[in-house]
């Protein structure tokens, strides 16, 4: 194990999702609120990053090349080279008061993906599955901020959170990617924790969950017992993923919003893209297969 590195000191507003792309040696995240999307290349430390006249709110590579992401209603394909979003399949488009969230593809090559009240209110959010055909489903309701999701090893479940109500859920999924027993796989109890975020699995199949408002990372055992708390110099921690040749280190990403004046000060890294080496590996990043 080693210490927390900055790998990016950057200021994002909303920094989320972000995903290691093997075929670019790079880390991939967006800053939903700033509409950008950025990338970090491992082997020169070189910095990308790109300016949408829409919120991309996650993203994934596809199996064909290219990317597939969310946006604020639904799925579209995203293309950097001219900035643009073609919708696939928009199930919120007739809720003004949500957006889509955070999202990630399963080990079949399905885009599951969440949707969040914007006032941060109401259980107004989904979880959505688009499949390789391109058809969308919901598979599950009733989230105020419906955020993750990840997967255990096999694919056979899939945990995600609902930030607002501090719990992270896991259901059974069978092959088809249907969803039973709903339960609580772990809660945050005290306030020093924040709420939970994004996640990602290990090679070991535990658990690293994000701590928005914690200033830290939590590995979960699969029973939902917590194995090891990594202090990160920011506040607002979204996600992270595994990355590099090796899978061996964690990228973290952060934000800076929703802080205060004296936050923002006792946080100057706040935004920032952080590096961590836990001592245990990650799992390859599936593709999107359609």
């Amino acid at each position: 194990m080693s210490e927390v590195k900055v790998a990016w000191e950057i200021p994002a507003l909303l920094g989320e999702g972000p995903v290691w792309v093997e075929s670019e040696n790079a880390v991939y995240w967006v800053d939903i609120f700033k509409n950008k999307a950025h990338r970090y290349t491992l082997a020169d430390g070189g910095k990308t990053t790109w300016t949408f006249d829409f919120e991309v709110t996650s993203l994934s590579p596809r199996r064909d090349g290219g990317f597939i992401g969310t946006i604020k209603d639904g799925y579209a394909f995203i293309n950097f080279e001219v900035l643009s979003a073609s919708p696939i399949v928009l199930p919120e488009a007739d809720r003004p008061g949500n957006r889509f969230n955070d999202g990630k593809v399963d080990k079949s090559g399905r885009y599951w993906a969440g949707t969040m009240d914007i006032e941060q209110a109401g259980e107004t959010g989904s979880l959505y599955r688009l499949d390789p055909d391109l058809s969308a489903r919901q598979c599950d309701s009733d989230y105020i901020i419906c955020n993750g999701p990840t997967f255990n090893l096999d694919n056979s479940i899939i945990y995600h959170t609902d930030s607002i109500k501090r719990t992270i859920y896991a259901l059974d999924m069978a092959p088809d990617g249907d969803l039973s027993n709903k339960r609580v796989f772990a809660e945050f109890t005290t306030d020093d924790e924040g709420v939970p975020d994004g996640m990602t699995t290990d090679s070991e199949d535990c658990i690293w969950v994000a701590h928005f408002g914690g200033a830290r990372i939590t590995r979960y055992s699969p029973a939902g017992e917590i194995l090891q708390v990594v202090p990160i110099p920011a506040l607002n921690i979204t996600s992270c993923t595994f990355a590099g040749a090796e899978l061996d280190t964690l990228y973290i990403v952060s934000a800076s919003t929703a802080m205060s004046d004296e936050q923002l000060k006792q946080y100057p890294l706040a935004g920032s893209l952080f590096s961590y080496k836990p001592g245990v590996k990650g799992v390859p990043t599936p593709l999107f297969a359609g």
